[in-house]
């Protein structure tokens, strides 16, 4: 029997939400990130998306190639993609409820297991330059992000139809005494958007709360 970490199994409450509100705290967690703007069609997000995965199984895989393994290494999962979504300064200032796509702001990252440390990450990167240079390898981050209090909800379909479940939440959240502290939200992509019909997407959606 596997000993793999598995977040789907262990981790429910934070990646495998049902599809109506709930309100969750969101502990202190690891991860690599990259930032970028414009629409997710373009060339940039995907290239961005294939650093951070570069990154991260490079940090899954070579442990196990160490002699000496990294203090509490276990083998795990790769966690799946997250995205921080905003909007530009400018079209906030004529913000009437409509996007365009071409002013979002975005970072795109990967969780990290707890035992993966900056020395950790900045040897499998040096090692990940060396073997496949990519200028975008220079811009990533690693860096501890702690969300808190959030209202989070599965959302089944397009990426385009969000609002409606974002409207859910929302409800929810005046509900229970709650505010949304800004537009700002957290994505987590639990299917390949390159293999499944847009209508069987399954996205985790979540914002804070106080």
């Amino acid at each position: 029997m596997s000993d793999k970490y598995e977040w789907r199994k262990r981790e429910k409450t934070l990646y495998l939400p049902k599809s109506k509100p709930q309100c969750i705290d969101v502990p202190r967690f690891k991860f690599i990130t990259l930032r970028g703007e414009g629409s997710p069609a373009e060339k940039v997000f995907s290239d961005i998306v294939g650093t951070l995965y570069s990154i991260a199984y490079g940090i899954k895989m070579q442990p196990k190639r160490m002699e000496k393994k990294p203090e509490n290494y276990f083998d795990f999962t790769v966690y799946p993609l997250e995205g921080l979504w905003d909007i530009n300064e400018e079209a906030k200032k004529i913000f009437n409820g409509a996007v365009n796509k071409q002013d979002f702001v975005y970072e795109l990252m990967i969780r990290q297991p707890d035992f993966v440390n900056k020395a950790l990450y900045v040897e499998i990167l040096d090692n990940l330059k060396k073997k496949k240079p990519n200028p975008l390898l220079e811009q990533v981050e690693f860096k501890t992000i702690s969300e808190g209090k959030c209202v989070q909800m599965l959302h089944l379909g397009r990426y385009e139809d969000e609002p409606r479940t974002f409207e859910k939440m929302e409800d929810y959240a005046r509900e229970k005494g709650m505010t949304r502290v800004s537009k700002i939200h957290r994505e987590i992509y639990l299917s390949d958007a390159r293999k499944i019909a847009p209508e069987k997407l399954k996205t985790v959606l979540r914002f804070n709360v106080v």
